[in-house]
């Protein structure tokens, strides 16, 4: 029987970020969950429930790999989730304006009732941004569904000048981390297709 690999995740980083390593999903379910903070919840412990919450909620058969991930911009314990509006996005960019903050992917791979898990956490410099830039990036719409509201590997990668950690984590999937996850659960990662 053949192993399937299920993306829970409707994210199209995240496919672009697999391909890289050669994996494409045979079927793509994002879960609907509630990804509401809980009262006091802290952005690591916050974002590490999210993706085993979205590898549970995924429907999938004994053999099938569920591969599911959250990606959380975190300033100090501030958790700075998907902005619903420009306005919201605005907010979060002059917050983050200057400072260092935290990106925080946890990866979480499920074969039946067995769950390999992992986090990534990377520390990120965003310059002092002038007006003139945050409107240019908010008429972007680039914000749009991005953690923080921004995204690296589009054009607020102009805002970031440096990094501590992986940079596919920042954009939405830890690539080593998850590769390893996936051969783990016994996903043929350098076997398909020989």
């Amino acid at each position: 029987m053949t192993t399937r690999l299920i993306l829970g995740s409707g994210s199209p980083r995240r496919r672009e970020l697999l391909a890289q390593i050669g994996v494409t999903a045979d079927d793509i379910r994002p879960p609907d969950i509630n990804e509401d903070p809980q009262p006091g919840e802290l952005p690591r412990p916050y974002c590490v429930r999210l993706a085993r919450e979205k590898a549970w909620a995924v429907q999938a058969g004994d053999t099938d790999i569920v591969l599911s991930a959250d990606t959380t911009v975190a300033l100090g314990r501030r958790i700075l989730g998907k902005p619903a509006t420009a306005a919201e996005a605005a907010t979060f960019l002059y917050a983050l304006s200057g400072r260092r903050h935290r990106v925080v992917t946890a990866v979480a791979v499920r074969r039946g009732d067995r769950i390999w898990e992992r986090d990534v956490v990377t520390q990120v410099k965003m310059k002092a941004l002038s007006d003139i830039e945050v409107n240019a990036y908010l008429a972007s719409e680039d914000w749009r569904g991005k953690a923080g509201g921004y995204a690296i590997q589009g054009p607020a990668g102009a805002f970031v000048p440096w990094i501590n950690g992986s940079f596919s984590a920042v954009v939405g999937l830890p690539l080593a981390e998850t590769a390893t996850l996936l051969l783990a659960a016994g996903y043929p990662l350098y076997g398909r297709g020989a």
